[in-house]
């Protein structure tokens, strides 16, 4: 048999037993990465079945329009459902127009200016920090130093300083897939740069700004370490009626929940998982259509 041309180079031909030995490690590279991939979703898949079937028995309409209650089967999760909402809701108004502005400051206005380069090195820095330490931050400069309590409008701050890497990172990654032909070509047309910017290169690098709003929303929603932190409650019987209202959240709820040493309440936290990631799908079901339909007009 005769042995084949290497393609990198011509003068060199490539025996049949190692061309063999090549694609043998190239199949097997393929299906350790299948692997990799598979196992951990079932993993998870099986985990989220488990909580499903301990948690189905629990969820009804008095269970979601309950109130917390020292007694399992009256305990209800309407604050904290409604908290929940509120916060979110607060955390993607400060921390997506920030990060989007802050994206597109680092890429069309300030690629070499100093202040980019402090940008940038904070933004590294910070997007390995445990979020315990984003609730410490919290703590001292939205509750204590700016009075802000334990209110809906200090935890969305520190959640928002939390997700704002995400956002920042993914949105430069979208605002680099439009072409420098079509900014040139709206300069050459009489547009200014803002006017480029608004009109051109964020309507078409939407569907990866959205997301990152997915991402940045995954991850706010179910964090808890900063919000105990911060001392958000655990039991509240009421609605938050502002930004400056006490409130509660669905992860704070489950975990003071799973503390509980009654088995009942196991039961409830694990209802209180399926409808937080109810939710969460909900959510990132909204975003997954505008980022679908922004995909669909730029074509």
């Amino acid at each position: 048999m005769s042995d084949f041309v290497d393609s990198a180079n011509p003068a060199r031909r490539v025996p049949l037993a190692e061309q063999s030995r090549s694609v043998w490690t190239e199949h097997a590279f393929v299906w350790t990465c299948r692997i990799a991939i598979v196992v951990p979703l079932l993993i998870l898949l099986y985990l989220l079945v488990d909580v499903a079937i301990d948690g189905m028995g629990r969820l009804d309409l008095d269970f979601l329009d309950g109130t917390p209650s020292r007694r399992a089967a009256r305990a209800g999760i309407k604050p904290a459902l409604v908290g929940s909402l509120y916060l979110i809701g607060l955390t993607a108004a400060f921390a997506l127009p920030l990060g989007v502005g802050a994206a597109v400051y680092l890429e069309e206005y300030g690629r070499r200016s100093r202040l980019a380069g402090a940008i940038e090195i904070a933004i590294a820095n910070r997007d390995g920090v445990p979020s315990v330490i984003y609730g410490i931050l919290g703590l001292e400069l939205f509750v204590r130093f700016l009075d802000f309590g334990a209110s809906v409008l200090a935890g969305a701050a520190t959640l928002a300083l939390l997700v704002l890497p995400i956002v920042i990172m993914s949105s430069r990654e979208a605002l680099r897939t439009v072409p420098d032909s079509l900014r040139e070509a709206a300069l050459g047309l009489g547009a200014t740069r803002w006017q480029m910017i608004q009109r051109v290169v964020l309507p078409m690098c939407m569907p990866g700004i959205l997301t990152g709003a997915i991402l940045s929303i995954s991850r706010a929603i179910g964090e808890t370490a900063p919000l105990l932190l911060i001392g958000v409650a655990a039991y509240i019987s009421f609605l938050p009626d502002g930004p400056m209202s006490q409130f509660t959240a669905l992860p704070v709820q489950i975990y003071t929940w799973v503390s509980m040493p009654q088995e009942a309440f196991l039961t409830n936290a694990a209802a209180g998982i399926v409808v937080l990631m109810g939710t969460l799908l909900l959510l990132n079901s909204v975003a997954i259509a505008l980022r679908n339909h922004y995909q669909t007009r730029n074509q």
